[in-house]
């Protein structure tokens, strides 16, 4: 025994004298860590849990003191609202208030972000990114394996191409519909790798010549790309198919020839497809679109990840008749015009995002018996994880810098945020990481943090490598924070309000202010429609246009589509051109959006509102306490498919929480529109057999948490609906 042990330090395993464990763990959690986290690290089981004890001793007070905080802070602005409710809202009074009582902090002097070791996805490329539950495996992997998608199959399956004369998508292979398919993807050839002279539509031959590529036409003269860099390599696939790879805008797509396919045999030059580089980083989600409430569900997740850093995930399943296994994709290898190889990345680069710093969980217990915060525990446990990756454990390479990507939600101000890189650095003192192994994404989704971002980058500059806006989040904690300010406009009308505008402005001027442009991601939010692939085409132009090098899709085909906007955009240049431009005001930001007098809504107006925010909430939350779902594609009140997860229910249940609070609905009302609204929802959800009508005896768990969410909206923690979904999905299970 002392021979091992000996060995073991030798080889620098780490293991602290046997120390008793006071932690409750459940025994699955346990059994996990030690089965399956451990092997293959230089962690012994007694070192790993005494290291999260002693976090949780170093971390859980400041953890609650935080929160205690946020209620403060809320309860003295109410206060506020109240005591000045009569004399009409000031704004200078208003912002000296908030500095008083340090919800705004001291503005920071000019300074640059210094993150080092950061990848080429993050530091580079601009793209979509995916932001997916890693709850579900199947789904995790398909977005993981995303960084390259099929143009011709997004286009033939969404309705960016029409159905008029003939063009049905329904049914077996529509040529007509193919032909719209391949005109499209050619007139983006043209636009994007021109031709000397010709189109694309004209060629019918690729040649090499000195290095160079060479096209024929159709009328057998020559030409050649405007620009020759822009075609970078040859992947040979055997049977005289092959790949043309190219690039621009930092992004790749590859022209696959196989005159013997389906498809390029019909093709003057034998082109099957257009393959996309697409889905440049994939956010795998602990968060906001899964519904983990227990040691059970925290093993699924972290399984997942798990399974993420070894390369070894898979999942079978049975697809139209057909028994599929879906696992990782390799990398591609690509001969270069020089004659060197090269491989691409054949998978997104992976960040994963914790929960925030509000809830506990009850798969461990400290020594008093109190549940653990989930975020600490996540932080802990994602980041150990992870480690497989950065010792090359993993079939793959995730982070070829050897960094660990934190996405961190829901944090309110400087104060947190330095909390949260505070415990990173004592985690990678447990795990003898080097300092700054973890990166961090802030996700500018509250209030407080929106109006200190500056000063909440400045404490986490040597870590930051992500800020974004979430209109939803953002919007929810705008409601909740000024509750007492007075009833708010109507959800459709709240993205024209200057705080939001100056919201989208700020984020995007602060990021490049303090040296974003190169070096880290400015992201924008999820577009919500999945269905909708036209009106995403003709409108998310605006988040490359508004400087965002990374912004949030809803699939693997839309990450393919929208991956044609930064083709047509190099953000870098628009980034550039931002930097001159004059800067969000922070005075718009503090304009409260109440509705305005002249526009009070009338009841009917009053009555649309209610049922189309209960129409969400219930839509998506009978499937999160009754099925565990924690990120739906929730038909709204007109049928329309929207992308619902606990960010769009929480400014749904604010929404009506803010009218009940000011008399503009009662809570009978409420309740009767919930009714109403649940036997749509029932009737919506008949095709799905594992569903529970709440209808007509709405005496179901569900349906009291959708009405609890609203009714009882004002009383949540900055408006936040975990308390009550994880309460009710843990009374379900």
């Amino acid at each position: 025994m002392k021979f091992i042990n000996e060995l073991k330090n030798f080889l620098g395993f780490k293991n602290s004298k046997p120390k008793e464990i006071s932690l409750k763990i459940s025994t699955p959690l346990s059994d996990f860590v030690n089965d399956e986290v451990l092997p293959g690290l230089n962690f012994s089981s007694n070192y790993f849990w005494s290291s999260f004890e002693n976090i949780l001793d170093k971390f859980s007070k400041r953890n609650i003191e935080l929160l205690v905080k946020r209620e403060e802070l809320q309860g003295l602005i109410d206060q506020w609202h109240l005591d000045t409710r009569d004399s009409g809202f000031k704004l200078e009074e208003y912002k000296e208030f908030l500095t008083k009582i340090g919800y705004l902090v001291p503005r920071s002097k000019d300074f640059s972000i210094t993150t080092r070791d950061v990848d080429p996805e993050i530091r580079k490329i601009a793209g979509p990114q995916l932001v997916v539950p890693v709850m579900n495996a199947r789904f995790a992997l398909n977005a993981t394996n995303a960084r390259w998608g099929s143009l011709y199959d997004a286009l033939y399956g969404t309705d960016i191409i029409d159905e008029e004369e003939g063009a049905q998508r329904e049914g077996g292979y529509n040529p007509i519909r193919g032909e719209k398919v391949i005109a499209f993807a050619k007139d983006f050839l043209d636009e994007t790798i021109p031709l000397n002279n010709g189109k694309y539509k004209d060629v019918i031959n690729f040649e090499f010549i000195n290095s160079k590529l060479s096209l024929t036409l159709i009328d057998k003269s020559k030409t050649s790309l405007k620009d020759d860099n822009q075609y970078i390599g040859y992947m040979d696939k055997g049977s005289g198919a092959y790949g043309l790879l190219f690039k621009n805008n930092n992004l790749h797509f590859e022209i696959q020839i196989d005159s013997s396919h389906p498809i390029g045999q019909d093709d003057p030059a034998g082109i099957k497809d257009i393959l996309m580089e697409s889905a440049i980083t994939t956010i795998q989600d602990c968060e906001d679109s899964v519904a983990a409430v227990d040691a059970e569900d925290k093993i699924i997740v972290y399984r997942n990840w798990l399974g993420l850093m070894k390369g070894n995930l898979k999942r079978s399943f049975d697809k139209n008749g057909k028994f599929i296994t879906r696992e990782l994709n390799p990398d591609r290898k690509y001969l270069l015009k020089n004659g060197k190889m090269i491989l691409l990345p054949g998978r997104s680069l992976l960040l994963v995002r914790n929960v925030g710093h509000l809830m506990t969980n009850p798969a461990i217990k400290d020594k008093n018996g109190n549940e653990v915060p989930e975020g600490i525990m996540d932080a802990f446990f994602t980041t150990c994880i992870s480690i497989h990756d950065i010792i090359g454990n993993g079939v793959y390479k995730n982070s070829k810098t050897k960094s660990i990507y934190i996405v961190k939600p829901k944090m309110h101000g400087p104060e947190e945020v330095q909390f949260s890189c505070d415990l990173f650095e004592e985690i990678e003192k447990v795990f003898s990481l080097p300092l700054n192994t973890i990166k961090i994404g802030i996700m500018d989704e509250e209030r407080r943090t929106t109006l200190n971002l500056k000063e909440c980058i400045e404490v986490a500059k040597e870590r930051v490598i992500f800020i974004n806006t979430g209109f939803l989040d953002r919007t929810g904690d705008e409601i909740h924070t000024s509750m007492e300010a007075g009833p708010m406009v109507p959800k459709a009308d709240m993205k024209n309000e200057e705080w939001i505008k100056a919201y989208e402005n700020w984020n995007v001027d602060i990021g490049l202010e303090t040296g974003f442009l190169g070096n880290a991601q400015i992201g924008k939010g999820m577009w919500p429609m999945p269905d909708e692939m036209l009106e995403m085409y003709k409108t998310k132009t605006v988040h490359p246009l508004a400087g965002a090098n990374c912004a949030w899709v809803p699939s693997p085909t839309a990450a393919t589509l929208h991956a044609i906007h930064y083709h047509q955009i190099f953000v870098k240049n628009e980034q550039e051109k931002l930097l001159k431009r004059e800067k969000a005001n922070l005075d718009d930001l503090l304009k409260i959006p109440c509705i305005k007098e002249d526009k009070f809504p009338s009841k009917e107006d009053i009555q649309d509102e209610l049922e189309n925010n209960a129409q969400g909430i219930l839509g998506y939350v009978v499937r999160w306490v009754d099925q565990g779902i924690g990120c739906s594609k929730v038909p709204d009140i007109n049928n329309v498919g929207l992308m619902e997860d606990r960010a769009t229910c929480r400014i749904s249940s604010q929404h009506i929480a803010n009218w009940l609070h000011h008399n503009l609905c009662t809570e009978k009302e409420v309740i009767n529109v919930m009714k109403k609204m649940a036997v749509i929802v029932d009737r919506q959800n008949k095709h799905d057999v594992d569903y529970k009508n709440m209808s007509p005896s709405f005496d179901g768990i569900a349906f009291k948490a959708a009405c609890d969410l609203a009714i009882k909206g004002k009383y949540q923690p900055s408006g936040y609906t975990e308390p009550i979904l994880h309460k009710m999905r843990l009374r379900r299970k």
